[in-house]
């Protein structure tokens, strides 16, 4: 369905109105809010898109060894991670349209290391950009994103560099 949020509002302003008598004219909308909504719809949109291919990678695999797990991250409203044979790959909304991809193997040493802290090299980040009439376009490296392909070169990759 569509986001019907931005419908809401208005009702919920003309509710407003009509019950207090007074027209706010100068009320501007929350860019704010609404990047982080949308962030928030973005990550929803490729975790799902993970999802589904993920379940095709592991069915076509038929096999439960390296197997391909995604989990939720706690404590957020859309962050996910893949994890496969220790090796994780995390999407983090990291503020309203900014959003982290995160490579991480996970290691034996219990005492964390300057070796075993995330580097820059690890990460990688999408942006959002407005457009004409509040269209918002996801960008990596100032390039718009195609969700779809997005998921499927990282997914690529994150099974390339997880195989045992």
């Amino acid at each position: 369905m569509k986001n019907l949020e931005w419908v809401k509002d208005l009702v919920e302003s003309e509710r407003k109105m009509e019950e207090t008598g007074i027209i706010d004219l100068s009320a501007i909308p929350d860019e704010t809010r609404d990047l982080q909504m949308k962030t928030n719809e973005f990550l929803r949109e490729v975790k799902e898109n993970f999802i589904e291919y993920s379940t095709a990678f592991n069915g076509m695999k038929n096999s439960t060894v390296g197997s391909i797990k995604i989990y939720g991250i706690s404590n957020t409203i859309a962050d996910f991670m893949l994890f496969r044979n220790g090796y994780k790959l995390l999407f983090s909304a990291t503020g309203p349209g900014r959003v982290t991809m995160t490579f991480q193997t996970q290691s034996s040493q219990f005492i964390p290391g300057p070796a075993h802290t995330a580097t820059p090299s690890n990460e990688e980040y999408l942006e959002a950009q407005f457009g004409p009439f509040g269209e918002t376009t996801w960008t990596y490296r100032g390039t718009s994103v195609n969700p779809e392909y997005l998921v499927r070169y990282y997914l690529s990759r994150f099974i390339r560099e997880s195989a045992r």
